[in-house]
């Protein structure tokens, strides 16, 4: 079941996104000393207490239960656009259609609002989560290189 956050949840949901994306860091050899700027490492309760209090954004979780095992936001920036942000899922919950359901629920809260593109960075050498959000539409539009992350960060939108 997919549910919006509420602030007392924030503790679980930066627990689900520090271990979804480990497992990136692992696979690519991130660590918080070559990239600590990345979301497994740069990611904390205050950060997203800030996000929630502050932001025009919204934050759902997906529910096994009463176990939060997925998570993402959508950050609106206005002129019809909105940026998703840290779409995750538990290591021992994936491949098994969650990860699509919470983006298909994104695009539903973001329809609501009336918002027409969704935007994304990724991390570009993750050839496998690219090709999962163009499965969903999402067409690649650039990439960037910045000095503090051992990656290049890859750029992706969909129209809505």
């Amino acid at each position: 079941m997919i549910k919006q956050v509420k602030i007392e949840e924030i503790p679980l949901c930066v627990d689900v996104i520090k271990r979804a994306f480990g497992t990136v860091a692992l696979e690519f050899g991130f660590t918080a000393e070559n990239a600590p700027r990345f979301t497994a490492f740069a990611i904390s309760k205050d950060r997203l207490l800030w996000q929630f209090n502050n932001e025009d954004r919204v934050m759902w979780a997906y529910w096994d239960n009463d176990r939060m095992v997925g998570y993402y936001s959508v950050k609106f920036l206005g002129d019809g656009a909105a940026e998703l942000n840290n779409l995750a899922v538990l290591p021992e919950y994936r491949h098994r259609g969650i990860g699509g359901k919470l983006l298909d629920h994104a695009f539903s809260v973001c329809r609501d609002r009336r918002v027409c593109l969704m935007k994304i960075g990724i991390v570009e050498e993750n050839r496998v989560l690219r090709h999962w959000y163009e499965s969903y539409g999402f067409e690649h539009t650039g990439v960037e290189k910045l000095d503090f992350f051992p990656f290049t960060c890859g750029y992706l939108e969909k129209k809505l």
